[in-house]
């Protein structure tokens, strides 16, 4: 089972929200607000709070619905920074020109999932890396020759 919750319209570029979303993705809610609680970035608030709406609407679901939902299992499975509308403003530029410039607005989506469900939720370990598996003879492709390998360059007679 999963459980979303978002927030539209935040005043902060969606790629100084992907650095703070980057350092949750995949890690339990308990450790999730730890590290949202001592991350030295102004959008960390709000994504604290995102994540604890996202941990009321797992609350609700098991209490209200009769939901079989462990809190202690849930998880960070996906945390998303779109754009939003970009407001145009304009700056005060020298000889009394003008510059334009945008600022940015993002939607944030938070989904919490349980993990060790039938739902297919794997563990993760963050920053583990898998080894690339060796590509068959057959498929490799061999790398383009270079063209003016085989030709000579001709030279004028004086």
């Amino acid at each position: 089972m999963e459980f979303r919750a978002e927030k539209k319209y935040l005043r902060v570029s969606p790629q100084k929200a992907r650095l703070v979303l980057d350092l949750i993705k995949g890690r339990r809610v308990e450790e999730a607000r730890n590290t949202l609680l001592f991350t030295k970035k102004r959008v960390a608030e709000h994504i604290g709070k995102l994540l604890q709406s996202a941990l009321d609407n797992a609350n609700f679901l098991a209490t209200e619905k009769g939901l079989d939902v462990e809190i202690d299992n849930l998880y960070v499975k996906s945390a998303v920074a779109n754009d939003g509308p970009r407001m145009k403003r304009i700056r005060p530029a020298p000889q009394g020109r003008a510059y334009r410039y945008q600022r940015r607005i993002a939607h944030i989506e938070l989904i919490l999932a349980e993990r060790g469900k039938n739902s297919g939720a794997v563990a993760t370990v963050v920053g583990e890396e898998t080894a690339a598996a060796p590509v068959p003879a057959k498929t490799r492709r061999r790398a383009p020759a270079a063209k003016s390998a085989g030709k000579k360059k001709k030279v004028a007679a004086k």
